[in-house]
């Protein structure tokens, strides 16, 4: 890849914070770009903040006045002469409306452009675009569901029982309901609806057939808005607890070359079709060899290090890249998956009952050695707020086979001590020593019985 400097951007503005935001920090300053670190009062001691050329505080540490306030973050960018705004993952990374802030500002959102956020982020015109490019769809109501219960109960027949209800506006696995006879469709409808409504100011909803024991696969995705796009192979994410992720893995146990290619080829073809520029992620359930579309994310992943362990490709500056209006740096055939990569999400909370663990760090070794990648924003003596996301860490282990990466993961899990508060280091050691985790493809509700069985 290029290491020239880029042509616009000169500096940007780091729109998030924790892990993410010293991770767009790091990559910056391999291109020569300045940062500018915005924080709400809670996070001055943040390590990107320490680190950066500039810093700006935009507000108190409730994310609705910090993070969240699209004002506050512009500003930010104007004060400071910054050139793009870069919005990592969660808060305002997948708001259409922020998006078309930032570039009717006059400054380059590193991410998708604002239509293509809206397409992407409605589920159900997710799924007819993803439809038309040729992209397999779980079968469902093709549309939103209305008040005519003969219509939908004729939909759920032809589908077939069970079937699960979304909120098209809805993610974070909040806003979905499985109905499992024709008695109980009407009140699922309804109640999703109004959740619908209060979660996300939206309350369309649609049906989809419910797949009983899927695997979470999801395909990472590079596009530059002019007509190039390529895959980096698939991640699985099938390690969940309430429909959060808590491990990842690079590539999916049991995907060969021949699937890889088959649904890698479509999403790249939807990119093209779609026009999107910049980094997103396909999420597809996988059963029983096929693969079904669910949504896609038009930001950088939480789990995006594993796919940048086997491939070599560095996806926040390659971002940075195309926001500049470079064309990709690399070609399909440039991408090769090498070995195996493994991350686990090392949260502040108890491992027993997930209640968020928040307080001050009192000492800290971080892991070591061959393989290992640590990625975080903590350290001895810093605080853990109560108003973010518990996730304080992200733990990477890479190795040449499967079996290498998982025994290189005990390792640094053993080595990693984080004292003063409680964490899931415990738990993801447990993961980690299970024979069906280590025999690699269990579906998404495995952790959960797993989970069942150790609170009898």
């Amino acid at each position: 890849m290029s290491k020239k400097k880029l042509d616009k951007i000169e500096k940007v503005v780091i729109a998030n914070r924790g892990e993410i935001a010293l991770r767009i920090l790091r990559a910056c300053k391999e291109l020569g770009i300045k940062t500018v670190a915005v924080h709400s009062s809670a996070d001055r001691d943040l390590k990107h903040v320490l680190l950066a050329d500039e810093t700006v505080c935009i507000g108190p540490a409730q994310s609705v006045k910090s993070y969240l306030n699209i004002p506050a973050l512009i500003a930010a960018a104007e004060i400071t002469g910054a050139d793009a705004i870069h919005p990592g993952y969660g808060f305002l990374s997948e708001n259409a409306d922020f998006a078309e802030q930032v570039e009717r500002s006059g400054f380059i959102f590193i991410g998708p452009k604002a239509e293509t956020i809206r397409i992407m982020g409605d589920k159900v015109s997710a799924i007819s675009a993803m439809k038309k490019a040729g992209v397999p769809c779980v079968p469902g109501s093709d549309g939103s569901l209305d008040d005519d219960m003969v219509k939908n109960r004729e939909f759920a027949k032809n589908i077939g029982y069970p079937v699960i209800i979304k909120a098209s506006g809805g993610g974070g696995g909040r806003g979905m309901r499985v109905v499992r006879s024709d008695k109980d469709l009407e009140e699922s409808i309804n109640m999703t609806r109004a959740e619908a409504k209060a979660a996300f100011n939206n309350d369309m909803v649609y049906m989809e057939k419910f797949l009983e024991n899927p695997r979470h696969i999801e395909i990472q995705i590079m596009a530059d808005g002019q007509g190039n796009a390529v895959y980096l192979a698939e991640r699985d994410c099938s390690m969940q607890r309430r429909h959060q992720k808590v491990v990842e893995e690079a590539p999916a146990p049991g995907i060969t070359e021949e699937l890889r290619r088959y649904i890698g080829e479509r999403c790249t073809k939807a990119c093209i079709e779609i026009g999107y520029r910049g980094a997103g992620t396909f999420e597809f359930l996988y059963e029983n060899g096929e693969f079904y579309f669910i949504e896609m994310n038009t930001r950088i992943q939480v789990e995006h290090p594993v796919t940048e362990m086997i491939t070599g490709v560095d996806l926040i500056k390659e971002q940075l890249r195309v926001a500049d209006g470079q064309k990709l740096s690399i070609k399909q055939k440039d991408i090769q998956v090498h070995g195996h990569a493994i991350e686990c999400r090392i949260n502040a909370e108890d491992p027993n009952n997930f209640l968020p663990s928040p307080g001050k760090i009192t000492r800290f070794h971080a892991p070591g050695g061959f393989g290992i990648r640590w990625e975080s924003h903590i350290y001895a003596g810093y605080t853990v707020p109560p108003y973010y996301d518990s996730m304080i860490g992200k733990l990477i282990a890479y190795g040449e086979t499967r079996e290498v990466a998982i025994s290189r993961m005990k390792n640094a899990l053993a080595e990693l001590i984080i004292d003063g508060i409680k964490t899931n280091v415990s738990l993801q050691l447990r993961i980690m020593n299970d024979k069906g985790f280590e025999k690699g493809g269990t579906n998404i509700h495995y952790l959960e019985k797993l989970l069942g069985i150790q609170e009898k």
